[in-house]
């Protein structure tokens, strides 16, 4: 479902101003009743189903610009061209061969890592910002978000050329905020099951039946151009259809997390990436481990 813009006083002096449309959303006055309105919307799309989307977030006239942004980044992508299950991991033999653990597809999308994605860009004053940080902060309802210490993993963009997809899987940061820039002919459609793991556990049986396709539960979404997104992507198994048509899709992912400090497990960085940090291969000696103890 979408939210609807609301009116509100011109935030064209806010940094942002030029870029998002702070009279239909406005994240720079939270305190305000229109602001308060906003936010519980936003939080009462998410509890229904995990995700919300703010239709027009970036105003009309950016838009070109944005795509040009990104269209200039994505020949830097990662293209990843391998299989992989839902838990970005290797396949445990000791489980049967219809387990999710051992169910893997063709991943053929591409990442651009955060460390090529300089200060100036739009994008990236639009992950640092205060004031957008606060509106996530409060859609997810978390008392603190902090941005990635990944340097890899904190703001990227995600390209898919034709015929490439993201297959099935869960992400690794608690929740996820995407912004569409390119869309492409047909096909690229963001399909998920929310909430079908969590703290009660991996819910094995349950993706498995999605892998083998029981979509009873399955929610698609075509986003446009200039739409920001938020997700529960750590308990919500996701993937995006392959792109048809030779024009590329581009999406921005800025990811936070609950914590400070948080750094993706070096395995992923590999596999997303291509590479690791410095900042993974200090995790990799330290035995570092994730403290929800989800299987990715």
């Amino acid at each position: 479902m979408t939210a609807t813009p609301l009116p509100g006083a011109l935030g064209r002096t806010h940094p942002l101003g030029r870029i998002i449309d702070l009279d239909a959303y406005p994240i720079d006055r939270l305190a305000t009743p229109e602001g308060r309105d906003l936010v519980a919307r936003c939080r009462a799309q998410l509890g229904e189903d995990g995700c919300v989307v703010l239709a027009d977030f970036i105003r009309p006239e950016m838009r070109a610009d944005l795509e040009a942004e990104t269209a200039r980044l994505s020949p830097g992508a990662h293209i990843n061209a391998t299989e992989t299950n839902p838990y970005n991991s290797a396949g445990d033999p000791a489980l049967p061969e219809n387990h999710p653990k051992n169910r893997f597809d063709d991943r053929t999308n591409g990442f651009v890592a955060g460390d090529l994605i300089g200060e100036e860009t739009m994008i990236r004053r639009i992950y640092r910002d205060p004031d957008f940080q606060a509106f996530v902060r409060q859609v997810v309802d978390e008392p603190e978000i902090h941005e990635f210490a990944d340097p890899l993993a904190d703001l990227v963009v995600n390209v898919l050329k034709e015929g490439r997809q993201h297959p099935w899987h869960f992400d690794s940061n608690d929740y996820i905020v995407t912004l569409c820039t390119r869309k492409p002919e047909a096909g690229g459609v963001f399909q998920y099951v929310p909430n079908i793991r969590g703290p009660q556990g991996e819910n094995f049986e349950g993706v498995q039946a999605v892998l083998d396709g029981d979509h009873s539960a399955l929610k698609s979404l075509d986003v446009t151009p200039g739409d920001l997104q938020v997700f529960f992507g750590r308990n919500a198994l996701h993937r995006v259809t392959p792109v048809e048509g030779p024009r590329e899709r581009h999406s921005v992912i800025f990811a936070y997390a609950r914590e400070p400090g948080f750094v993706g497990r070096p395995e992923r960085a590999r596999r997303i990436f291509g590479r690791t940090a410095p900042v993974h291969d200090a995790m990799a000696q330290e035995g570092v481990v994730r403290s929800d103890a989800l299987a990715d």
